[in-house]
C-alpha cells in the first residue's frame, strides 16, 4: 500500500463518491477504484459498502480511515511547513470558512497583515458548515478554520474569539420592530427564514425552539445569514440571526435587529488541528484576526466546563 492508496481512500470515505474524488484528483473513477482495490487486497478485508447514492465505509473501512486521515493530516502538514522554511517569509496561510465571513470578520485583518507579510499568500476555502471546515483541516491541506464553535471534535482544538448574541430582523414596519426586546411568547407562531442547513447555528437554534415548546412557520431556507438578513430587510418574513458587526447603521434603513436575551449567545473564533504545531506565519495571522475584529472578546479565565467545551475542543 502507498501513501496515495490512503489519501485516496480517506478522500472517498469523506466525499462517499468515488467519482467526486476523481474529478477532484483530475482522474478516471477506475483510477480511484484501483487505489481501494489495492487497499482491499492486501488487508484481505472489503473496505467499502456500494449504495444507491455513493459509498460509505465498512467496520473495517472505518476503522482504517480513523487511523489514515490523522496520519496522513499530520505528513501533509510537516511537508507544508518544511515548504514554508524554505520559502521564508514566502510561505502560505490557508483557511476554510464560511462565503461572508471575511467581509464580516476578516476585512481589517488581512490589509494589516498583508501589510506586514507583503510576501504571504493568504488562501482561503469556502466551507458550508463547521463539519466540513473539520474535515477539511483533519485532511491536513488547511492551517486554519473559522467557525461557530460547537461541541468538541476528536482531534480538533477551538478558541473563541468574538461572542455574538442573537437578534430578531424585521422591517421597519413590521409589528415587532417598536419592541426593545424580543421574548419567548412573541416567536410563537411568526413566519421564520430558516438558516442554513447543516450548520452549528442552525443546530443550535433548532434545539432551543425546542426546549421551549417553539414550532415556527419556516417555508424558505437560505445559504447564508446574509440572505436571511435580506429577506427580512424586504419584509418577506422574520430571522433570527447573530448580531454580526457592521449589520446596523446606515447601509440598512429598513432593517431593524431586536435582542433577544434568552436566547444564549453564540461563539465564533478559530479551529485547528493543533495549536503548537501551526506555523508561525498562521499564528501571526490568528492573532491578527482576534486582534482586529470588531467586537472581539476573548474570556481572561474561563471556567473549567468552558474550557472543555468552547475552548480546547480535544477529546
Amino acid at each position: 500500500m502507498t501513501l496515495d492508496d490512503l489519501r485516496v481512500f480517506v478522500a472517498v470515505c469523506r466525499t462517499g463518491s468515488l467519482s467526486a474524488v476523481a474529478r477532484d484528483l483530475s482522474c478516471t473513477q477506475p483510477a480511484v477504484s484501483q487505489h481501494i482495490k489495492r487497499l482491499e487486497r492486501e488487508l484481505g478485508l472489503s473496505l467499502l459498502e456500494r449504495h444507491p447514492r455513493g459509498v460509505v465505509p465498512t467496520p473495517a473501512g472505518q476503522l482504517l480511515q480513523n487511523a489514515a486521515a490523522g496520519g496522513l493530516g499530520d505528513i501533509d502538514h510537516a511537508l507544508r511547513r518544511l515548504s514554508d522554511l524554505v520559502r521564508g517569509e514566502a510561505g502560505s496561510v490557508r483557511i476554510t470558512t464560511g462565503a461572508t465571513t471575511v467581509r464580516h470578520f476578516m476585512s481589517d485583518a488581512i490589509v494589516a497583515f498583508r501589510r506586514r507579510h507583503p510576501q504571504v499568500s493568504l488562501e482561503f476555502e469556502t466551507a458550508h458548515s463547521s463539519r466540513s471546515c473539520f474535515d477539511a483541516l483533519i485532511a491536513g491541506g488547511l492551517d486554519l478554520a473559522w467557525i461557530s464553535l460547537g461541541a468538541p471534535v476528536k482531534g480538533i482544538e477551538q478558541r473563541p474569539v468574538i461572542e455574538l448574541p442573537w437578534v430578531l430582523a424585521v422591517h421597519r414596519d413590521d409589528p415587532l420592530a417598536t419592541k426593545q426586546l424580543i421574548t419567548t411568547g412573541d416567536l410563537a407562531g411568526i413566519q421564520l427564514i430558516g438558516l442554513p442547513e447543516s450548520t452549528t447555528s442552525r443546530a443550535r437554534l433548532d434545539a432551543w425552539f425546542t426546549e421551549r415548546g417553539i414550532s415556527p412557520a419556516s417555508d424558505t431556507s437560505v445559504a447564508d445569514w446574509d440572505t436571511a438578513l435580506l429577506l427580512a430587510e424586504l419584509g418577506l418574513g422574520h430571522a433570527i440571526v447573530p448580531d454580526l458587526p457592521g449589520w446596523r447603521g446606515p447601509g440598512h434603513p429598513d432593517l431593524r435587529l431586536i435582542p433577544i436575551p434568552e436566547l444564549p449567545t453564540l461563539w465564533t473564533g478559530w479551529a485547528v488541528r493543533r495549536w503548537e504545531a501551526l506555523s508561525p506565519l498562521a499564528k501571526a495571522f490568528a492573532d491578527t484576526v482576534s486582534h482586529n475584529c470588531p467586537g472581539a472578546h476573548v474570556p481572561q479565565q474561563a471556567s473549567e466546563q468552558e474550557s472543555d467545551v468552547i475552548v480546547s475542543g480535544r477529546l
